[in-house]
């Protein structure tokens, strides 16, 4: 029997085939490997999607609140068409006599999902083996081939897989339709999407909100000593304090010292290198998540997402040799010091993967020829796994207070007594041209009881900040942290998405007119904000939604039955419907359909069709439908009104494909899908008017 090893992407095939030493025979295979004992193919990404609404009834073409809620008893799942050709080469290997399954998609709860449908809509029901590993290395696909498992081990987070699609598919189709019907404009709901964009929403109303207070700090001033009071909110009150205070004589009552110690920081998880990309080369979440794959299937860096920030206890010989490889790449890294291997090793702490971390095949690859942004990450992930092994930073933090006209005056210092890894942090901001950050305040030799004559004396005005505006580090820290305090502590997994979702997430919003990037700042559009305010509190909490994604990782364990979480999920949703059946048209004109003439209702979702700048179209993106022209002729406003309708029009001067000129009555008969190639090469669906033709006598 030849092993069939089904992976992800080409990309990971090939790291395979040349790990194993799988060549071609022949070279004349197509979409797949072959040689005498293995045969290797791929997917692209998922290849198999649930079915659209449609395919349960003709009823769930058009949106219309009387077709809610869409509730399928049986799930259907259909094979993306411009995939298609690809899953009928996988379909006849899995069913080939001589071919026994090898499952190498990614090792988590989407490629899981990813083999498992193609296997399923195959209908291959050979037994399966699982290879599961975090590194694209030689050593790493070798050792893992020497440890393949029954597929079936995995039958759980398969189930927590098929769990987040269906419930996700539920929640957005029922609520996208709803909300969408309900106000004339397709509006773009998830369980996930929408507590994120709500976050946006609140601290965008936060900062419109705010309104600045001017504080005052009045300070004591002799030599290089400079003290300061605390707050003061009355500007008179600072003003007599700085004037009592000139000249005076002020007395030092207390010095205190303490020596502190910042412990290095733990390796990368997905997040974590996320956030710490964005704020320092200003990277998007995608970006960095596409860019960390790369490197990934270029051998680089292990497993990207991954929620894990500790090595498992086996790894230190890896650690130290990684270690002592990417400080030969990357000279900056310096010397010594970094030796604290123990605090990265904590095998109950790996979830599925580890953390992410460079691989020894960094110090034989040609830098030379990977993206600066590629290499930036590299760097970013070299430099991280050196730190969390160094020396603690220790230094002396010192405060004196101060007493004048009746008054406390407070002076603080650091002084920095072993740099411990910070040092080779402060080697990777110089490296790449960045300010240094932390540095030392020394204060001068101070003791109680010292007094200074004479001295100078100010007041500075203030003014409180607002918050900031969400930046994708922040805003992923709070999808993290979101829903925290509902849950306990031993729960796995926390917050909003899982650390592979949340750049979706982010981009979704983006990319569907909700949110919009001001450099690093997320701010949320006007659509946004009036999306935010129409929504019931249940799809804007993010506790609703973190407890899903316990509850998938639960179910991934098998301690939560799949069929009660979609029960409960459907519940949900019927619920909402109940709850949300209308609005008055003063709510329906929020989204400004008001201002844009509405010539009719979409046959096919229900959506208005509107009067645009390139002529009339349905209101709902999904549709892509234009009403311009009909039979290749302009049509009028009112031609439009009466198709919509559903009645005959006249329309003069239609060509023939011969060129001859004629005028037909036109009666529209239905609609009919077609598909095309937008600007972007990417195939879409889009659907047409069917006309019936009637000459004039």
């Amino acid at each position: 029997m030849n092993k069939l090893i089904i992976t992800e992407k080409p990309s990971v095939a090939s790291n395979i085939c040349d790990a194993l030493g799988i060549k071609d025979k022949d070279g004349s295979h197509k979409g797949y490997i072959e040689d005498d004992n293995y045969v290797v193919s791929w997917c692209f990404g998922h290849l198999i999607e649930l079915a659209e609404p449609s395919t349960y009834g003709e009823q769930y073409r058009k949106w219309s609140y009387e077709t809610l809620p869409v509730l399928p008893d049986s799930w259907r799942y259909e094979i993306k068409e411009d995939t298609r050709g690809q899953f009928e080469i996988l379909k006849t290997l899995l069913n080939r006599e001589d071919t026994e399954p090898v499952e190498a998609t990614d090792c988590g709860r989407e490629g899981e999902a990813i083999f498992r449908l193609v296997y399923e809509m195959a209908g291959c029901k050979k037994p399966f083996y699982r290879l599961w590993i975090s590194s694209m290395e030689g050593d790493a696909i070798r050792e893992g081939f020497s440890n393949l498992k029954p597929g079936t081990d995995y039958d759980n987070l398969y189930a927590s897989a098929i769990c987040r699609q269906e419930a996700d598919w539920l929640v957005g189709i029922n609520g996208t339709r709803l909300f969408s019907t309900l106000y004339g404009k397709t509006l773009k709901v998830g369980r996930v999407q929408s507590p994120t964009l709500a976050a946006i929403v609140d601290r965008d109303s936060e900062i419109k909100s705010f309104r600045k207070e001017p504080f005052y700090t009045v300070h004591i001033i002799k030599d290089k000593l400079d003290a300061a009071s605390d707050p003061i909110k009355d500007k008179d009150i600072a003003e007599k304090l700085a004037l009592s205070c000139k000249g005076k004589v002020a007395t030092i009552v207390s010095v205190t010292e303490e020596e502190k110690t910042i412990a290095s920081p733990a390796l990368y998880d997905l997040t974590t290198l996320q956030r710490d990309a964005n704020r320092i080369f200003g990277y998007t979440a995608k970006q960095t998540l596409e860019y960390t794959q790369s490197l990934y299937e270029k051998k680089l860096l292990t497993y990207p997402r991954t929620d894990s920030r500790f090595l498992s206890d086996d790894m230190e010989v890896t650690a130290r040799r990684v270690l002592s490889t990417v400080r030969k790449v990357f000279g900056f890294i310096g010397e010594g010091g970094f030796d604290n291997y123990g605090k990265i090793l904590n095998s109950k702490k790996v979830t599925d993967h580890h953390a992410i971390i460079p691989t020894v095949e960094t110090g034989s690859a040609d830098l030379n020829t990977i993206p600066d942004t590629e290499k930036n990450i590299l760097a970013l992930v070299a430099v991280r796994l050196a730190c969390a092994v160094g020396e603690p930073h220790k230094y002396t933090a010192r405060k004196a207070v101060l007493s004048c006209a009746g008054e406390k005056f407070t002076i603080k210092g650091k002084t920095v007594t072993k740099k411990g890894w910070k040092e080779t942090e402060e080697n990777f901001r110089k490296a790449f041209g960045m300010e240094v950050k932390d540095k030392e305040s020394i204060l001068p030799v101070l003791v109680e009881g010292q007094v200074f004559l004479d001295v100078e004396s100010k007041s500075l005005e203030g003014f409180t900040k607002p918050p900031k505006a969400y930046t994708e580090d922040t805003l992923l820290s709070s999808m993290e942290r979101a829903g925290i305090d509902e849950m306990s502590d031993d729960v796995e997994r926390k917050g909003l998405g899982t650390p592979a979702t949340r750049a979706d997430i982010i981009e979704k919003l983006v990319t569907d007119g909700f949110v919009k990037r001001d450099k690093k700042q997320l701010i949320p559009t006007e659509d946004g904000i009036k999306l935010i305010s129409v929504l019931p509190e249940t799809l804007k909490s993010a506790k609703l939604t973190a407890e899903w994604e316990n509850e998938l990782a639960s179910i991934a364990k098998g301690e939560t039955d799949p069929e009660i979480f979609l029960s409960e999920i459907k519940d949900l949703v019927k619920k909402l419907i109940a709850e949300n059946h209308e609005v008055t048209e003063e709510q329906r004109a929020i989204f400004g359909n008001g201002s844009r003439e509405i010539l009719g209702k979409c046959p096919r979702c229900g959506s208005d069709v509107v009067k645009g700048k390139f002529g009339p179209y349905c209101t709902c993106k999904s549709c892509h439908m234009k009403l311009g022209k009909a039979l290749g002729k302009d049509l009028s406003d009112e031609q439009v009104k009466s198709l919509l309708e559903g009645n005959r029009i006249l329309v003069k001067g239609i060509k023939s494909k011969k060129g001859k000129t004629f005028d037909a009555f036109l009666t529209p008969k239905g609609i009919s899908d077609f598909s095309y190639t937008d600007k972007d090469g990417q195939e879409k669906t889009g659907f047409q008017f069917d006309y019936q033709l009637e000459f004039p006598d």
